[in-house]
């Protein structure tokens, strides 16, 4: 629309037809956002004509009108309407239409007006002109006599209509935005002087993080994806601006939040010794494990709070309500145990808030981010959207769960407070930082009960091998094959063993003995205590005890064997002529006709002088492949192999427990490697042996 028809508009805005004001305000709302065009009209007293629209019509009137009033202050032009002995009627009037009128099209215009009026004093910073005339104060007025207010806003997160929905998301968005930013130090004066706290609370308990959370994880979130993505950073502003709080025992809440904590320790429980904690005369006397008793560290609690602030006083006093039963039968049960067994309830809760903390990585919110998100590739969901951040009480009762359940498992003692301390971080970093974002809290919670101490330990030592392998690399491929070394030869140690202790061997069926049965089906074989020969014997029955070197008359020198051949199963890298039938066969059948043969060279020639029927695989892998390490050659049997690769396992775990996490990055320590100067040293020293 030409500026030069303003005027004729103006006049149709004026009129007393309906229809004549109704195609008037209609063609304002798609040019009004033109700048040129919005000076024009302000500067013909648009804005009084505007007003009175607002103020009095109804219907697609009121809508066109509510609309055309968005779109001015979009382009940060008409300010001047919420200024004056009036505005605060005309405010009134716009929360009075979000409290009573059903129409949603008018709904999204008021919500996006209020929106504009709220966010205008934190885009312009410093005080407004007027007291009172922008932000959260702007409202004050009208939300005195509509106190329904904000409970109608939240329900409207429930609307079928996204853009409704997407409003009412933004409107309180501003309104925390608002609160947060009002005072440094992390109070702002509101109605009647309370605390930003406050308004935080009452959204809350009005449902706002139910409605959000299920908003988050639903279909509807791309097209509520930018006041969304808005909303959680601000919950991290909020978890951040709670930790920055100290805990303060001159602050009446903060006062009686750690009252509740001592009382609901159920203080006064007789103790082991069947005394109250009142003497005779019934009055109190000073317990002197009052807050140790707890688990925190010392008599004065409020200085443990050092590091999670007021969040963490939160968190702890959350769990304490909820599982106050739980909370009480645990101090009991490890009252009875020495200080430095018992599991520190106190700080276990403590550490937990500070490993979500950095698990959200809280500490980067800033308030002035919270609206840069328009450059933002919003369609991959699940990496910018974090449902579960919505759940922090629940998501600190489930990880201090696992603590306990951890402690216990482990029997861990005050000492290993920081070991339970990683594996709980870890166990948080695998099911919270895995959940895609339609993962219900109920399933995070049960998965959290699912992971056992085994599991954590070796997804522990997955990530510590992944860490070092990345900085540690060749170092690792080193130590690795150090620990192969010595594995084989703690295990050919082991292997050698067995045959010193010997072994007895059955014969199988021969036909060519009458009645197919041998008159001495049993043979005896043991390695001298020298390990140079193989004694042996044949018996016609297995004696209770068995025979000592003396009562095996035969030997063979290991020095003459050539060969040690069977047709025991050997791995994929080794000959050998059975199958894993002849392993089954052998496992159901003592009896069969599995054999180890040892040769030796006679005339140019090899031959068998002697043959062992292992009854077992283990047996046969015990005989075969200590035979072959004895000989000087590599073992080739599975079983061998998987218990070398066990023990080097271990030995490399044990190592990597030794270390933190984190120095995985640090790299060697400065100086490592060098060769110390031999500087001002002579030759005058000596070996002692």
């Amino acid at each position: 629309m030409d500026q030069a028809h303003i005027p004729a508009l103006l006049a149709r805005m004026a009129s007393d037809e309906d229809a004549s004001r109704k195609m008037a305000v209609f063609k304002l709302q798609n040019s009004i956002n033109d700048p040129a065009f919005a000076d024009v009209f302000i500067s013909s007293g648009g804005l009084v004509v505007l007003r009175r629209l607002i103020m009095s019509s109804s219907g697609n009137t009121l809508a066109y009108s509510l609309q055309s009033l968005t779109r001015l202050l979009e382009v940060d032009m008409g300010w001047d309407i919420f200024e004056g002995p009036t505005s605060s009627d005309l405010v009134e009037r716009i929360v009075e239409l979000i409290v009573k009128n059903p129409l949603v099209n008018i709904l999204r215009g008021a919500m996006s007006i209020l929106v504009s009026l709220v966010s205008h004093s934190q885009s312009h910073g410093g005080p407004a002109k007027t007291p009172g005339t922008f932000g959260f104060r702007a409202l004050k007025p009208a939300v005195a006599v509509h106190p329904q207010f904000l409970e109608l806003v939240i329900q409207q997160l429930q609307s079928a209509d996204h853009a409704l929905c997407a409003n009412a998301l933004m409107l309180i968005n501003a309104l925390v935005r608002d609160a947060l930013s009002t005072d440094g130090d992390a109070k702002c004066t509101m109605t009647n002087g309370d605390e930003w706290p406050t308004l935080i609370k009452k959204l809350q308990d009005l449902g706002l993080i139910r409605a959000v959370y299920s908003l988050m994880r639903s279909s509807a979130l791309q097209d509520l994806a930018h006041p969304m993505l808005e909303f959680q950073s601000l919950t991290k502003v909020l978890l951040r601006k709670w930790k920055e709080v100290r805990v303060d025992v001159e602050r009446t809440d903060h006062r009686r939040a750690l009252k509740s904590l001592h009382l609901s320790s159920n203080p006064e429980r007789p103790q082991a010794n069947g005394h109250s904690r009142e003497n005779s005369r019934g009055s109190k006397r000073h317990n002197p494990e009052k807050w140790r008793r707890l688990g925190f560290e010392s008599e004065s609690p409020a200085q443990e709070f050092d590091t999670a602030g007021f969040l963490g006083l939160m968190d702890m006093t959350d769990y304490v309500r909820k599982y106050e039963d739980g909370f009480q039968k645990l101090l009991l049960e490890q009252a009875s145990k020495p200080l430095s067994d018992r599991l520190p309830v106190a700080r276990a809760s403590l550490a937990v808030s500070m490993i979500l903390y950095e698990h959200f990585e809280i500490d980067k919110a800033d308030l002035e981010d919270t609206r840069g998100h328009r450059g933002i590739d919003m369609t991959d969901h699940d990496a910018l959207f974090r449902p579960l951040l919505l759940q922090w009480s629940r998501l600190h009762a489930a990880g201090l769960h696992a603590f306990f359940r951890v402690w216990k498992a482990t029997g861990a003692k005050q000492n290993d407070f920081d070991k339970v301390a990683e594996l709980v971080r870890i166990l948080i970093e695998q099911v919270v930082g895995q959940a895609p974002r339609t993962k219900d809290i109920l399933e995070t919670e049960d998965e959290f009960q699912e992971y056992d101490v085994p599991r954590l330990r070796d997804l522990q030592m997955d990530l510590l091998r992944l860490s070092f392998e990345g900085k540690w690399g060749q170092h690792l491929v080193q130590v690795r094959e150090e620990l192969k070394q010595e594995a084989l030869h703690f295990v050919k140690e082991q292997r050698v063993r067995c045959l010193l202790q010997g072994s007895w061997f059955e014969k199988p069926v021969s036909k060519r003995e009458p009645n197919g049965v041998s008159d001495l089906p049993w043979r005896f074989a043991k390695l001298s205590h020298n390990k140079r020969f193989l004694h042996y014997a044949d018996f016609r029955e297995r004696t209770m005890h068995e025979p000592v070197l003396g009562n095996l008359p035969e030997k063979v020198d290991l020095n003459t064997i050539t060969s040690v051949v069977s047709n025991v199963s050997a791995g994929d890298d080794a000959k050998s002529t059975a199958s894993a039938s002849t392993l089954k066969n052998l496992a159901q059948n003592p009896r069969s006709t599995t054999k180890i043969a040892i040769n030796t060279e006679v005339g140019g020639q090899e031959q068998t002088i002697l043959t062992l029927w292992p009854s077992n695989h283990s047996l046969a892998s015990e005989w075969l492949d200590g035979l072959l390490m004895l000989l000087g050659q590599a073992p080739i049997t599975a079983e061998t192999s998987k218990l070398v690769s066990l023990v080097s396992d271990y030995g490399l775990k044990i190592r990597l427990l030794n270390v933190r996490m984190d120095s995985a990055f640090e790299g060697p320590p400065p100086g490592a490697g060098v060769v110390p100067s031999r500087r001002g040293l002579d030759e005058d020293y000596f070996f002692e042996v």
